[in-house]
């Protein structure tokens, strides 16, 4: 049983897909930007969704639990995954279509994944980020506070790049100023999760 589970773990790790891990920089923050960040990773209370009614939640899970199948087997981890992209990325004033290409470029949707330059979990967030504006004993691992740093970190680069989506996932990755991975995940989200919600008349 122990040659089986080691084979197992081997080929997992052996025949996991491609990710382009990121690697943020640690840049020295003023006092005024890391006391917002701050604020903004303060933990509160989630509601169930943050769509504004029901059916658009519904419509909006349904389709993207369908692209998910294949990255994420398990139903409710897919849907707990999904609302919580969501909420996290809207929160941070963040299209959640983007926040999935990115977890899909990041980690390709493993939760434990680990980068080279030691990045953590679904959105591969640096370290260092807990010591910056987080609190002792955040798990980067855990899905709701690997999703809000990484919202929230991805909303700090957009506002200091003054909107500029390509340089501030330049800066996300750690690649700033190369072009191959904010592409990468701009025509991820245009190919995988691109949505348009259904006319109104669908739903009647």
């Amino acid at each position: 049983m122990k040659v089986l589970r080691f084979c197992f773990a081997f080929a997992v790790i052996v025949c996991a897909p491609e990710v382009h891990a990121g690697a943020q920089i640690y840049e020295p923050l003023a006092d005024s930007v890391r006391a917002g960040l701050q604020a903004s990773i303060a933990d509160k209370p989630a509601s169930r969704h943050a769509f504004s009614n029901a059916l658009d939640a519904v419509d909006w899970l349904a389709g993207m639990a369908v692209r998910m199948e294949k990255l994420v087997p398990s139903l409710r981890i897919r849907l707990d995954l999904l609302r919580t992209v969501h909420y996290e990325a809207s929160r941070a004033g963040l299209d959640p279509q983007l926040v999935l290409a990115v977890v899909h470029v990041e980690s390709n949707f493993r939760k434990y994944a680990v980068s080279s330059a030691g990045a953590r979990g679904y959105m591969q967030v640096m370290p260092f980020w807990v010591d910056l504006i987080g609190k002792k004993g955040d798990n980067l691992f855990n899905l709701r506070t690997n999703l809000r740093y990484g919202c929230v970190i991805l909303r700090h680069y957009l506002d200091i790049e003054n909107g500029n989506l390509s340089r501030a996932l330049g800066r996300y990755n750690g690649s700033l100023g190369k072009p191959d991975y904010p592409n990468l995940v701009l025509r991820t989200m245009r190919r995988k999760w691109r949505y348009n919600s259904p006319p109104a008349s669908d739903r009647r």
